[in-house]
């Protein structure tokens, strides 16, 4: 059931006039500023405060005095409920503009860098049914949401397939219907629910961890194929076998099927059994004329048109010549390696997770590929003078790291070799500023291309093109 928080009273008359970087509106009343959800720039909002700190407050709008003209209906009803798609009900091009300011602002007020001219945010080409992977949770009490009926947990009324509720992990919200993925996800999940409830298959209580059904996960690709990968928690494989093929039968779209055997305590995919069951062990997806091997265990970003678009801009702003040697720091399954690959002479991938080399290495083989090489470890650790001594002296280097931002021995030995150009891929504009700031010791910022991976979300991604500076 719905956990009541400890309230601080409503504030009435709240004018909002801002967005923060976490995505929250920004409001503010008197001389108090007040973050709050479930607003927009222009609202004047009342608010339930549900923490009070010194300097601000925190609350969510109960009613609106004035409505923005920037706000419009949100089209989910799971919307502020399921904690995904936190900008619905403000209009896509105003998030465009707060994306891009919000890009502005962090390099310029965390890095105080020098920006050249800055190229409009590219938006994405669909800002519903955008992603190729989503994950659900099956939950043997589910989440009730504010003026539902309360069913006993023995009810097939209590179960749930769906999303965590933020910050509560032990709380799953049921979902009848995603936005986010192609919409014949929700009827493959919807089914699988129903049959699993028919079968009287448990679904795993995340508080005791005792139950049989876990996880959900679909992948999909640009020409509508989709993977399955089904979790459980309990070695069940006549039953299992007994879903996957109920679901393969009635959904002949689904290409490849996986069991995930997870007795762990976490939900995380990285160390559970993966079994191929049933169809292709890969699904792949096609850009231009590459084509990529996606495992259920592969990292791909979850946005397959604007993720080409990244990729073609990546390879613009490198703009290598056929005698180059690139790098390609933190390079996941090598997607940007191979879309490089065929203008230089030779391509060293590096990333951390063993998996994703295997992919990599994988998908070069695919593409008949002779000029790349991929290597697993810390790229602190082996992106270093003597390794590129070994394997050619640098002269582009592309980096795409994690949230984290790129550790301070890379950013060291960039200075060190000092390639001509360095192509910095982000998704956190705060490190990425950290990191240029440290760069401009020997670079020049020369371009800015932000893009919109995250429809009605407060994520965006960033590629900064660095040239070396002989003067410096």
């Amino acid at each position: 059931m719905a956990r009541k928080k400890k309230q601080h009273g409503i504030i009435e008359g709240v004018h909002i006039i801002d967005i923060a970087d976490d995505g929250m509106a920004v409001g503010k009343h008197e001389d108090m500023i007040i973050f709050v959800k479930r607003a927009v720039p222009g609202d004047i909002a009342n608010v339930q405060i549900t923490r009070s700190r010194r300097n601000y407050k925190e609350g969510y709008t109960v009613s609106l005095q004035q409505e923005s003209e920037h706000r419009e209906k949100a089209f989910c009803k799971h919307f502020g409920v399921c904690g995904g798609c936190k900008w619905q009900h403000l209009k896509y091009d105003i998030q465009l503009e707060f994306k891009q300011k919000q890009i502005e602002n962090q390099l310029t007020r965390i890095g105080g860098l020098n920006l050249p001219n800055c190229d409009a945010i590219i938006p994405s080409e669909k800002i519903i049914e955008y992603r190729n992977k989503l994950e659900y949770t099956f939950s043997a009490r589910r989440w009730f949401e504010e003026g539902e009926p309360m069913y006993d947990e023995n009810s097939p009324e209590a179960k749930a397939l769906g999303f965590h509720v933020p910050a509560m992990f032990d709380k799953v919200v049921n979902i009848e219907k995603c936005y986010l993925q192609d919409d014949l996800g929700n009827n493959i999940r919807n089914f699988i629910k129903d049959f699993a409830i028919e079968k009287n298959f448990s679904f795993y209580n995340i508080k005791t961890q005792v139950g049989y059904l876990r996880n959900l996960i679909l992948r999909n690709n640009l020409n509508g194929k989709f993977m399955l990968i089904l979790s459980v928690a309990e070695d069940r494989l006549e039953e299992t076998a007994e879903i996957l093929e109920e679901v393969s039968k009635r959904f002949p779209e689904i290409k490849s099927l996986y069991i995930a055997y997870n007795p762990s305590k976490n939900d995380s995919l990285n160390n559970a059994k993966m079994i191929h069951f049933k169809g292709d062990k890969y699904l792949i997806e096609t850009m231009e004329d590459l084509k990529f091997a996606i495992s259920p265990k592969s990292f791909f970003q979850t946005n397959s048109l604007q993720a080409y678009e990244l990729y073609k801009k990546v390879r613009e702003f490198a703009n290598p010549k056929p005698s180059d040697i690139i790098y390609d720091l933190y390079t996941g399954t090598g997607t940007i390696a191979l879309f490089v690959s065929a203008l230089c002479k030779k391509v060293i991938g590096v990333e951390f997770v063993k998996e994703a080399i295997k992919d990599a290495k994988y998908n070069t083989k695919l593409n008949k590929k002779d000029n790349l090489e991929f290597f697993v470890g810390d790229a602190a650790k082996i992106f270093t003078k003597e390794f590129t001594a070994k394997h050619g002296k640098p002269d582009i280097v592309i980096c795409d790291p994690p949230r984290a931002g790129m550790h301070p021995d890379v950013v060291n030995t960039l200075l060190e070799l000092k390639p001509q150009k360095i192509v910095y891929v982000s998704c956190n504009a705060a490190t990425q500023a950290r990191d240029m700031k440290t760069l401009q010791e020997a670079y020049n910022i020369v371009k800015l291309q932000a893009f919109d991976m995250f429809p009605h979300t407060q994520h965006i991604e960033n590629v900064a093109l660095l040239e070396l500076n002989a003067e410096k």
